[in-house]
């Protein structure tokens, strides 16, 4: 077990997919239009975000003029907010080659869909599996720094704060009881849009990098900022269970996993 620095450990989490299988009718529904087969939740960590936020501010500066982009379309809300799904080709080629350059790390779970493992694990309950990946994601992270500050990205008028709280402290609990060490660490946790913490922006686009690896079989994406990624955990690849956590020794690539 790692010790404790006297230290801030900032993460910025985000998510992409979703926690449904079932329509209003118990109908099985993974898949259909507007439904994913998986949920990944990430984070990036830092112990010196306003580096993160200045170098985002000043290429965002840099494609407010530069004349090659004028005029197209989506420029205008790339300049208030990166969003990797919607930004044009340039301007993301060119937040994908930044963040390949910037201090921090990233950890990502991501989990398939699996029918069975959401009857006989969670009961069926979206809460509950949601709640597990937030869990596994912190398990062994908020005993490293003294203090904690977590910002997790909202969008419109939802928020998942207080379960995202109480699934944090599980994860401190479940520590606790493997390592029979009390975490006296301060924990503080906030909803931010990304527009409001433009470092939730990094996260973004690297769960972005990695869907696309999964679902378009794309991974050039991906290797723009593979040297960021710590662990990335692909927790129910059924195919692939032995050499299913990804990291530098073990690095990720589409021909290692199963089909979703």
């Amino acid at each position: 077990m790692q010790t404790t620095k006297n230290q801030t450990n900032y993460y910025f989490v985000d998510e992409s997919g979703d926690t449904t299988f079932y329509n209003k009718r118990g109908k099985l529904i993974l898949g259909s239009l507007g439904v994913s087969r998986f949920l990944m939740i990430g984070f990036i960590k830092t112990d010196d975000p306003s580096s993160l936020r200045k170098n985002l501010s000043i290429l965002r500066e840099e494609i407010k003029h530069d004349p090659y982009l004028h005029g197209i379309p989506s420029l205008k809300k790339s300049l208030i907010s990166f969003h990797a799904k919607d930004d044009c080709p340039e301007v993301r080629e060119k937040v994908f080659k930044l963040i390949g350059t910037l201090d921090f790390t990233a950890e990502i779970y991501f989990a398939r869909k699996n029918e069975t493992t959401f009857e006989k694990r969670f009961h069926r309950k979206e809460s509950a599996f949601y709640d597990y990946l937030i869990t596994k994601l912190f398990e062994n992270k908020l005993h490293l720094a003294k203090d904690n500050k977590i910002y997790f990205a909202v969008r419109g008028s939802s928020t998942r704060q207080q379960p995202l709280e109480n699934a944090i402290q599980q994860s401190v609990k479940l520590f606790e009881k493997k390592h029979y060490h009390k975490n006296k660490s301060s924990i503080k946790v906030q909803a931010q849009t990304p527009s409001g913490e433009p470092c939730l922006q990094i996260i973004d686009y690297i769960n972005w990098a990695i869907q696309r690896a999964y679902t378009n079989q794309e991974i050039r994406f991906y290797k723009t900022i593979e040297s960021k990624i710590k662990y990335l955990v692909d927790l129910y690849d059924t195919s692939n269970y032995s050499d299913n956590y990804y990291s530098k020794k073990n690095p990720f690539d589409i021909k290692k996993i199963g089909p979703l």
